[in-house]
């Protein structure tokens, strides 16, 4: 049950990126798809975080489309890395947006995205942070994923306000991190990148590890609602991840961006209905 890795990251000042976070992840921006490499829980937590956005969007949703189940919604996959998650979106039929400020990450992502002509024409890659796509993408996005990315940003309450102000009334919001406690620095950081290199040394701060509790009041004071929160469980033996109740290591979260009563966005995703648990998870539903 540990951590896995994560990337990059935004800083407050001046939208600039925080030089520490860069440094880091450029060590490692051409081993994103070794699926047995540093990157290798990132991969085996899109068993369970694809069905999560994908199940929660579709429980939202009037608008079915056999094969492509989230044809017509776009989505913004920010501190997207390598693209280990815009892929199977895009998969899914969305129309991907993935940005990240290491132009190593955005040069990987784009290689490999190029061999999947139909991969090539629904995600696009943008060497970026989170603030400098503002002015140009407000209220653009009827998702937004930050997978592995609050951890590792200099400012979370800029980001979150960046991420509800590019977001579409109604818009969902979907967040992986790991919580701020005694068991996630003993697992996260002295197990999994001292003792047993699950991920590099170095990876994570404590200090930037987000409590939901914390998570939650930033997201209600930017104007979402918070709909969902499953703790995750990282099995390093089997290399796979679960769901699981306590939210004390690794947690997903869900939440909607207020939009005006009974209204629905373009792709039908309503924003006043609670999101269902996905199939076979357990957590807990705020």
């Amino acid at each position: 049950l540990f951590r896995l890795t994560a990337r990059r990251l935004f800083s407050t000042s001046h939208s600039s990126v925080d030089p520490a976070e860069m440094k880091k992840f450029q060590l490692l921006a051409q081993k994103w798809w070794d699926e047995e490499g540093e990157y290798s829980a990132l991969h085996s937590m899109n068993d369970i975080r694809v069905p999560f956005i994908r199940d929660t969007l579709l429980n939202m949703s009037s608008n079915y489309h056999l094969g492509n189940p989230l044809s017509g919604v776009k989505i913004l996959d920010v501190g997207c890395g390598g693209g280990l998650l815009s892929e199977p979106l895009g998969r899914l039929g969305a129309s991907v947006t993935g940005i990240d400020p290491l132009e190593d990450n955005i040069r990987t992502a784009d290689q490999h995205k190029s061999f999947d002509p139909v991969l090539a024409k629904r995600i696009q890659y943008k060497s970026s942070s989170l603030e400098e796509i503002v002015e140009e993408s407000m209220e653009t996005f009827d998702v937004i994923v930050a997978s592995e990315v609050v951890e590792h940003v200099a400012d979370l309450e800029m980001f979150i306000k960046c991420c509800s102000q590019v977001l579409k009334p109604g818009g969902s919001l979907f967040i992986t991190t790991i919580n701020k406690t005694q068991l996630s620095y003993i697992l996260g950081i002295v197990v999994a990148e001292k003792l047993m290199g699950i991920v590099p040394d170095g990876t994570h701060e404590w200090e930037k590890f987000v409590p939901p509790e914390k998570l939650e009041h930033l997201l209600k004071s930017y104007g979402f609602s918070v709909k969902t929160v499953n703790g995750m469980l990282y099995n390093p033996l089997s290399g796979s991840w679960s769901w699981m109740e306590s939210t004390s290591i690794n947690y997903a979260l869900h939440a909607v961006k207020s939009g005006a009563r009974g209204q629905s966005s373009p792709t039908g995703v309503l924003p006043e209905m609670e999101s269902e648990q996905p199939s076979g998870t357990a957590g807990t539903s705020m």
